[in-house]
């Protein structure tokens, strides 16, 4: 049995957790893979803690190294709503958008007695044949209210916030990037636990913008705002080719090493309408991990530079007018 297989059917019998439960566990995941982390916000949540505990080190042990990301040069860059791109520069990629996004029409914000619906989907690797860009789904479609109010103040993860809180804090965001960045700071404050440490402000700022550029739907002209202070963080790179999702599309990848680890964060936007469409976190070097059952080591695990640790993928978002319905 290979452990795609293992991990489906342990969590088999656990309640479907929505989406704010799921970000923990994938969280947790990429903290069993990188013990050394710092700064990196741990979360709980018992409808996940059971099946991530147990399947962490597994599934991250497994993660591809060849998810097929497009390696075109960086002169030969993607062509966009902005013309074509080259990928050498986040301040050149990430103004381009913001610069595109000005131009889109804004809708009207969402009632209240709406409901965003999202689809999602994680890729791995297969390690028992070998196969590359395996791709396996957690509760990929999904409905959460507008108004969740409710489920925030019931124990949600501390990063949760209903997609009213964060519409309405993105549309409030200043133009002045360094103002934007200490707001978005505060609307996602970092920890202040052992369990929990607080971050450096750059690692800090780029955590918490990227889940402000995550949040869905946000008004154009504020998503260019969040673009132009993402290219003002301290140690923000972009990838000088097109990496892929863990749906298999293309995507610029928005990266930044996270402090003290072996690996960095990748916000990845659609190439063409620089929408956002999901998250990876990538191995940057060679390093080593002594998996224990708390005091005799029972494995080495490896990681090469390069490796994929988690990749998520948002493959469709849309306000729709009731549970169930799909755009």
């Amino acid at each position: 049995m290979d452990e795609m297989t293992q991990l489906r059917e342990l969590r088999a019998d656990v309640p479907v957790p929505d989406r704010g439960a799921l970000a923990p566990g994938r969280r947790r995941l990429t903290e069993a893979a990188s013990p050394d982390r710092r700064g990196r916000r741990l979360r709980t949540d018992w409808r996940v803690a059971a099946a991530g505990a147990a399947a962490a080190i597994t599934v991250a042990a497994v993660l591809g190294t060849q998810l097929g990301d497009a390696a075109a040069p960086a002169r030969s860059g993607p062509a966009s709503t902005a013309g074509t791109l080259r990928l050498d520069s986040p301040t050149e990629v990430l103004n381009r958008a913001a610069d595109a996004l000005e131009k889109q029409p804004a809708g009207p914000e969402p009632r209240d007695d709406q409901w965003i619906y999202t689809r999602t989907m994680q890729a791995a690797q297969d390690s028992q044949n070998g196969s590359s860009g395996v791709r396996f789904e957690y509760d990929p479609d999904n409905w959460v209210p507008y108004d969740n109010s409710a489920a925030a103040e019931n124990g949600k993860d501390s990063d949760y916030r209903t997609a009213r809180q964060a519409y309405r804090a993105a549309d409030r965001l200043p133009d002045d990037p360094a103002r934007l960045l200490a707001e978005v700071r505060t609307f996602y404050p970092t920890g202040d636990t052992a369990e929990s440490p607080p971050e450096a402000e750059a690692q800090h700022s780029f955590r918490a913008i990227g889940l402000m550029a995550e949040a869905y739907p946000v008004p154009p002209a504020a998503l260019a705002r969040i673009y132009r202070a993402m290219a003002t963080i301290p140690g923000v790179r972009v990838t000088d080719h097109l990496v892929k999702d863990a749906a298999g599309r293309e995507a610029i990848a928005i990266t930044r090493k996270e402090d003290g680890t072996h690996e960095q964060r990748e916000i990845l936007l659609d190439p063409h309408d620089f929408s956002y469409v999901g998250l990876r976190f990538v191995v940057t070097e060679d390093y080593e991990y002594a998996l224990t059952d708390g005091k005799v080591k029972r494995q080495t695990i490896k990681f090469k530079a390069g490796q994929i640790l988690t990749s998520d993928a948002r493959t469709e978002a849309a306000v729709v007018d009731a549970k169930g319905e799909k755009p």
